[in-house]
């Protein structure tokens, strides 16, 4: 059995990857890469930032905006992926019974075979070498955004991602109940329903509920009954109201965002939300979209941080590759 600590615990450190794909972000790089880089800069305040880059000369591209931006306590690695969603593709970092840190790698497929996932699996596999820590391979497919535990009894995830025939076809939910509380250290699972309209990843559980400490958990909401998220979300709250012993805080979704992708005629919902924050050592730094609800966000999140200032980052440019910061990063323990 492993148990792995919640988010709000020391961190070693935290990997990410250098934006690289056009085909993800468009003529958008170069601002989704500031974004990304103002992100770094926060993180590496408490912790090592260790970021997969595809090249030498994305590595050089890398150290130039670093230097510029004064950002240090850094260390960059040679392991090309497909993508840039770390929490994803990246193994999972848990204690097992001696109390050592190992890598979970469970199996990574592309979010049920949509995308081109090869160099992604495999730099999940490469990371845990280049970092000396032990791997455990796993034959299952889990994304790492699926999951959020409070690191003591209780995990979270949604039934549209793991129960989809994309990812696990063979295994029934009692099955896949019984692996998350060996892998994971809980004792039970929360299943809520969907995740957002606009998530190609069948409804992650970080873009829409997170535990930000044992017995509080923060959740999205929307306000407007006219919206695609409306019943998706009301159906979620009224799961987490059923549960004993637990504070719901409801945070709302910013107004909804747009984008026109080259290949399509008309604008697609975009999966914005404040819950896909990253708690790093020393601060909790959540994406922003120039809505009003920005601030009741913020200050709600910051309401649970008492050890953390909690930072709001512009992330409308690197949401066009329909994730965040939390989507960007996986935590090292």
């Amino acid at each position: 059995m492993y148990y792995m600590p919640p988010e709000w615990n020391k961190h070693r450190g935290s990997i990410t990857t250098y934006p690289h794909s056009e085909e993800n972000f468009f003529d958008k790089l170069e601002e989704v890469r500031e974004q990304f880089i103002n992100f770094i800069k926060y993180i590496s305040e408490g912790e090592k930032v260790f970021i997969n880059v595809n090249s030498e000369d994305e590595r050089l591209d890398l150290e130039k905006k670093l230097k510029k931006k004064d950002i240090n306590n850094v260390e960059i690695f040679i392991n090309p992926t497909n993508d840039v969603w770390c929490r994803d593709n990246c193994p999972i970092f848990v204690k097992d019974k001696r109390g050592k840190t190992v890598a979970l790698k469970f199996r990574f497929n592309g979010w049920g075979e949509k995308y081109p996932y090869k160099l992604d699996d495999e730099a999940g596999r490469k990371i845990t070498e280049l970092l000396g820590v032990e791997r455990v391979d796993i034959d299952m497919v889990l994304e790492g955004g699926a999951i959020d535990t409070n690191g003591k009894d209780y995990l979270l995830t949604t039934e549209a991602c793991l129960l989809n025939k994309n990812r696990n076809p063979n295994l029934s939910k009692e099955e896949i109940e019984k692996k998350l509380k060996f892998y994971f250290g809980v004792k039970n699972i929360i299943w809520l329903k969907n995740g957002l309209a606009g998530d190609d990843t069948e409804g992650h559980i970080d873009n829409i509920t997170r535990f930000v400490s044992y017995r509080v958990i923060l959740t999205a909401v929307d306000y407007n009954k006219n919206s695609e998220n409306y019943d998706i979300l009301n159906e979620n709250l009224e799961i987490l109201k059923s549960l004993k012993g637990f504070y719901i805080e409801e945070i709302p979704l910013p107004e909804p965002i747009y984008y026109r992708y080259p290949d399509e005629e008309e604008e697609s919902i975009l999966p914005a939300n404040y819950m896909n924050f990253y708690i790093t050592n020393k601060y909790v730094i959540v994406p922003i979209f120039n809505r009003e609800t920005d601030k009741i966000a913020l200050d709600k999140i910051q309401k649970h941080f008492k050890d953390r200032k909690v930072i709001g980052l512009p992330a409308d440019k690197i949401l066009i590759g329909k994730g965040a910061f939390h989507c960007l990063t996986q935590q090292v323990i």
